[in-house]
């Protein structure tokens, strides 16, 4: 049975307001989605509108305008105007220049191209650690030591970083899997109970194999945890656990390196939490795999002198 719960991340003031607008855009309904846009395409001019200016632009009503406020967990548009005008403010002129013009053109130079991927790529990871809940990642890494194995789901993209999450959690002696296919991981969900954890890969949280999967995880009983970048998708309602990812893209790379990075990041803060946790164990367990396979690397060739 899904149960409701606060998405982190989406009402935190202490998380950026633009991060908490992105992870809300899949979820608002159109109306109020073309505020979230605008305000997203144009922060620093928004933050100068009025709401009736606001809501022409947006081709809508002032209401709709207080009800995007409410979905952020803002009292009112007038504090929704200072947040953006406080967040612009903070950014330096380069940063601004930047979350202007973020798209890449068709006809743009490839030195424009490298500069707008690069600072997309890096503000993602930053955007991440602000928008991750130390709370939600706590209870993670408390489950997953106390757990006897755990399922990592994610397909496409997502099982890069899946497949990264098991072979970190497994060299430190944590029984873990992941499961690039669909069917295997619907199987394992299947097998799994109380004394499991499934955590599942989305960046969007509408993959419906990978939301299948944790379902079928959850209604055997076992502790359940989405990394997305959707904290109210379909993904993080079956969740017990969610951890926000706060991953920006350019045009032509949906699903590319910015999720990624952003997952990334979050599945190193969860294998260092653990491991931290296990320090004795997991220095052990990384000593002995590294032994495993010391001798299996090519000899240092030097260069013969002549």
């Amino acid at each position: 049975m899904t149960t409701e719960h606060a998405a982190p991340g989406t009402t935190d003031p202490a998380v950026p307001l633009t991060v908490r607008i992105r992870g809300l855009l899949p979820d608002l309904q159109p109306a109020i989605r073309r505020v979230a846009e605008q305000i997203l395409a144009r922060p620093a001019e928004v933050a100068a509108m009025t709401i009736s200016d606001l809501a022409d632009a947006c081709d809508t009503s002032e209401t709709t305008v207080v009800r995007f406020c409410r979905e952020l967990g803002v009292r009112g548009y007038p504090q929704l105007r200072l947040a953006l005008a406080s967040e612009m403010g903070g950014r330096s002129r380069s940063d601004a220049a930047f979350e202007l013009s973020g798209d890449i053109a068709p006809g743009e130079d490839l030195a424009s191209v490298v500069e707008k991927i690069s600072y997309a790529d890096a503000r993602s990871v930053e955007d991440t650690a602000k928008a991750l809940s130390i709370t939600e990642l706590e209870a993670v890494v408390h489950a997953l030591i106390a757990a006897d194995r755990c399922d990592i789901y994610g397909v496409g993209a997502s099982s890069i970083v899946a497949a990264d999450l098991q072979q970190k959690l497994h060299r430190i002696g944590q029984v873990a899997f992941s499961f690039p296919d669909p069917h295997q991981a619907l199987v394992s969900a299947a097998l799994l109970d109380e004394r499991g954890i499934a955590i599942a890969i989305s960046h969007s949280g509408l993959t419906a194999d990978t939301v299948d999967s944790l379902a079928l995880a959850r209604a055997n009983g076992a502790v359940t945890v989405a990394i997305t970048n959707a904290p109210r998708s379909p993904l993080a309602r079956e969740a017990d656990h969610v951890l926000t990812t706060a991953a920006r893209e350019t045009t032509f790379r949906s699903g590319a390196t910015g999720s990624r990075l952003a997952q990334l990041t979050v599945v190193d803060c969860l294998f260092v939490g653990v491991a931290q946790q296990t320090y004795e164990r997991s220095l052990d367990a990384l000593q002995v795999t590294y032994d495993a396979v010391r001798d299996r690397r090519q000899p240092t060739r030097r260069p013969q002198r002549t």
